[in-house]
Order: C-alpha cells, then sequence, then structure tokens
C-alpha cells in the first residue's frame, strides 16, 4: 500500500528534542513508518537513517554480527558519533545498524545507545534493550513488548486533517461512504483476476447502497485493477489507481466502514485506528501466524469476516501506539535510576 509518507530527510534532519533519536531501516516504507510512528509517539524527532548492507552481511545478517564495522555500503546513510540516545530499528539491515550502533557506543565503560527493535530480529531479544513484536510470534521475555498486530503512523488528527482534504474528490458518492483497502499477492496469500472477479462483484452490490472509495496496492496488479475498474464502472465509486497523491488516510478518516483485504497486518491494523467496523475480504492461502492474528481481531471485536453485506458494531480504537510508547518510556526511566 502506497501510504504517504513525510519526507524526511536523512542527513540533514535535526532532532529538536532534548533527546536524540534514530530511526535505523533499508528504506522500505513499511519499515521505516512504523519506526517513525513510534519516535513521534515518544515525542521525538527522529534523525532517519538509510543503511545498505554490503556482501556478505547482506545475506547473512543477522546471523553473521562480527565486522559490523565494515558491513555497510556507502551508497547508504553512515553510522558514526555523536550517537543517538535512542535507535529505533526494524527489517534486517537495521538488525545490523542498531548492534553496531550498540556495541560502538558501549565502549570505554559507556552506557552506550538505547536500541528498540520492531518486529522478530530472529536472534536473541537480549541484544536489544526491548523489541516490539506482533502477540501472534508468540515471542516472550522480560524485553518484549508484544502488540496486537504492527505499529502506524495513523493518528485521529491525521485523519481528520487528510479527510477534510479528500472530500472534495469525493463529494458526489453517495452516503454512507466505505473505504476499501486492496493489497494482492504475498508469500503466503493469492490475489489473482479469478479471486478479483469475485471480490469486484460482492463490490457491486455494495455499491448499489453505499459509496465506495477504493485504493489498491503495487500487489495489486494491472490486471486485478482492470478487473476492478470494469465490474464497477457505471457506479458510484472512486478508484485511486496509483496516480497522483494516494488519499489512504482521507478515506480513513471518511468512511463509515471498511473492507480490508487479509492479506495485510498494517492495513487491517491501521483501518481498526478509525473505531468504525472492519470487515475482512479472504483470500486463498494464509499461514499459522495470519490466521493467530486474524483470529485474535475477531475474537477482540475489532474485525469480522466480509460475506457480501456491512455490518455495523463498535469497539474502542485500536491504540497500540499509545501503550507501547508509555512501556518504553518506564524502561528508559528505569535505566536512568
Amino acid at each position: 500500500m502506497r501510504i504517504p509518507n513525510p519526507d524526511f530527510k536523512t542527513s540533514t534532519l535535526i532532532s529538536s528534542q532534548k533527546t536524540a533519536c534514530w530511526v535505523v531501516t533499508d528504506g522500505k516504507a513499511g519499515m521505516e513508518n512504523q519506526c517513525i510512528g513510534l519516535a513521534e509517539a515518544l515525542g521525538f524527532l527522529p534523525i532517519v537513517k538509510r543503511v545498505k548492507l554490503k556482501s556478505p552481511w547482506k545475506q547473512l545478517v543477522p546471523f553473521l554480527r562480527c565486522g559490523l564495522s565494515h558491513a555497510f555500503s556507502d551508497t547508504g546513510d553512515s553510522l558514526s558519533p555523536p550517537w543517538p540516545d535512542v535507535l529505533i530499528s526494524c527489517g534486517r539491515a537495521g538488525i545490523g545498524g542498531s548492534l553496531y550502533v550498540r556495541r560502538a557506543s558501549r565502549k570505554n565503560g559507556a552506557r552506550g545507545v538505547f536500541t528498540v527493535h520492531i518486529q522478530n530480529p530472529v536472534i536473541a531479544p537480549s541484544l536489544f534493550d526491548l523489541v516490539i513484536v506482533p502477540r501472534h510470534d508468540r515471542l516472550m521475555g522480560p524485553n518484549i513488548i508484544a502488540t496486537r498486530g504492527s505499529l502506524h503512523r495513523i493518528t485521529p488528527e491525521i485523519l481528520s486533517r487528510e479527510a477534510e482534504k479528500f472530500l472534495p474528490r469525493v463529494a458526489n458518492l453517495p452516503s454512507p461512504r466505505i473505504a476499501v483497502l486492496i493489497g494482492g499477492t504475498s508469500a503466503v496469500y493469492s490475489l489473482t483476476p479469478h479471486e478479483m472477479k469475485g471480490i469486484a462483484a460482492q463490490l457491486a452490490d455494495v455499491a448499489k447502497q453505499y459509496g465506495l472509495m477504493i485504493t489498491t496496492s503495487r500487489r495489486t496488479g494491472e490486471e486485478n485493477l482492470a478487473v476492478l475498474q470494469q465490474a464497477l464502472e457505471g457506479t458510484k465509486c472512486f478508484i485511486w489507481d496509483g496516480k497522483g497523491d494516494n488519499p489512504y488516510f482521507g478515506m480513513l478518516g471518511l468512511a463509515e466502514a471498511v473492507l480490508v483485504t487479509c492479506d495485510s497486518v498494517n492495513m487491517v491494523c491501521e483501518a481498526c485506528v478509525t473505531g468504525k467496523p472492519v470487515m475482512v475480504i479472504s483470500l486463498p492461502g494464509g499461514s499459522e501466524k495470519f490466521r493467530r492474528f486474524h483470529q485474535a481481531m475477531r475474537d477482540d471485536g475489532f474485525t469480522r469476516p466480509f460475506n457480501g453485506c456491512i455490518e455495523t458494531w463498535s469497539y474502542p480504537p485500536l491504540d497500540e501506539m499509545s501503550l507501547v510508547a508509555a512501556r518504553i518510556k518506564a524502561a528508559m526511566e528505569a535505566r536512568e535510576q
């Protein structure tokens, strides 16, 4: 999902906060947004470091942890003193950066950088100060913070602001309006034109009573998009085709309910921030981790399966970020004592 991303400068952004914070990833938006969102929730203005690993670390991190001072390519951002107070990482390249900075900053008896890693690092969590993982990963330990799903940057203020900006583009749609978030084929799920035809037929029926605001992802593919456009031709709907600014946040802000394909934990969690009914569109495939995630979201009252009709119910908006930020602040304060 191509979500709007502020233009964070990797070398010129200077933290205005008392606590200096780095975000270290390989630059993938999904990972970077989680890290930046957490930094913002903590009240930090992060310096974003997009790092690139050289061979053999590129292939072997996190298991190859020796020689990390030589692991980073000049094509990425440099990791050098002065060190930050806090480093938030995500992804394999982020792991390499976090381990290197943590080790380098602790030389000569220094206390070192406080490191927070997002997602399962697949190595000992004790190599970081804190590790944040979704609870369906079933990773446990004294420095583990388990969340229902993925972190994000969405706040009520962002949704309200983007809804106001987006409204003129869909003012002609009937109300109530439904946001439809469509992903695509992934490592464990499949979305082919055959499946899309069935989904599109259901959406065409929904469009008889509701205004549809639809956004697709890179994984959706041109052929699936064409099937969707053809099936909804003549209905009152808005389909973002990837051109221009992505109105993703605006759609979530305006929607009375959300339909989302099951292939993305991120999209499901972001939809549940709204507190609006979220119905999950099933796709062929899946994995045990995804099944645990979706079952937990249903059991907790956040989502329901999409069966062709729009349901209504209420729940407290999902706000994992505030809980995680509070845990991190408490751990940082305990370290100061």
